[in-house]
């Protein structure tokens, strides 16, 4: 599967994060949609799903799922989630993390976050299952939708709500040429099953954020194209909570309780060539 080939390590710097993040605009367009992307209503299930293993001062366990994409984004999304009084697992899995088994390359990749999946339940009992799209859910639209269909019985089952997050624009390098029409799909699959959940699927579209063309100083991505560094995963980390607060009724952390953390020295953004 795709790997980081970055060769250049710096140290980097843990105030850079929190510099962009004061320096970013707002971002509006809330997408968090039960009937409809692009506006700032909140159509989905309220908050909710009670599950008394909860002990976080809000009351809400999330898990993240993604591939490594997600995995860059975990780090201040982490802190942010923690200082805002929620518990948080990452599940995100470096070249894997899909849930779509589309075809003979994704199809046992798929086996094995499903599997990942049952044993998170069991250990972690979310509340909240979070998952961002990964550059791996290939396979027709159909695949796709049943597969979101088969994450949000899953989450269901286990008392959690399903909140699916539409991956950033990335770099469409020949590793991924071949899957395009896959990874243009599977954010519309995704919204249709939250628009015919009846409000028990969220789908949150990502682009109010990153935007769509992965060139552009808006996406954020590091210079393989396709992750982000500590700005970028700041960013996205302050977004991504501030919709879960709205969502779940609990008020986000300040970013200057967390931007500046240990976690602007994660291995990761080293690995990534980050300043």
């Amino acid at each position: 599967m795709h790997k980081d080939t970055t060769t250049h390590t710096r140290r980097p710097r843990r105030r850079a994060a929190f510099a962009a993040l004061l320096a970013a605009t707002a971002v509006t367009g809330l997408a968090l949609t039960g009937c409809g992307a692009g506006d700032d209503k909140d159509s989905g299930s309220k908050p909710g799903a009670d599950n008394s293993a909860a002990a976080s001062p809000t009351g809400k366990k999330v898990l993240w799922m993604g591939d490594s994409i997600a995995g860059a984004e975990a780090p201040p999304l982490e802190a942010a989630l923690k200082a805002s009084g929620v518990e948080v697992k990452n599940a995100a899995s470096d070249g894997g993390g899909t849930v779509v088994e589309g075809d003979k390359t994704t199809g046992p990749i798929a086996k094995d976050t499903w599997k990942d999946l049952a044993k998170n339940i069991a250990s972690f009992r979310p509340n909240v299952i979070a998952y961002q799209i990964t550059t791996y859910d290939w396979g027709t639209a159909e695949q796709q939708r049943a597969s979101y269909e088969k994450l949000a019985r899953t989450a269901r089952d286990a008392g959690a709500e399903l909140v699916i997050v539409s991956a950033p624009p990335f770099k469409i390098d020949d590793f991924y040429k071949k899957s395009g029409g896959a990874i243009a799909s599977a954010p519309k699959a995704a919204k249709e099953v939250a628009d015919r959940s009846g409000g028990k699927v969220r789908f949150l579209d990502a682009s109010a954020l990153w935007g769509t063309d992965a060139g552009a100083g808006k996406a954020q991505r590091s210079s393989d194209g396709i992750h982000s560094c500590q700005q970028g995963s700041a960013s996205f980390a302050k977004w991504f909570t501030e919709r879960l607060g709205t969502a779940y009724g609990f008020a986000p952390a300040d970013p200057a309780k967390w931007a500046t953390g240990s976690w602007t020295g994660d291995a990761r953004y080293g690995k990534l060539g980050c300043r």
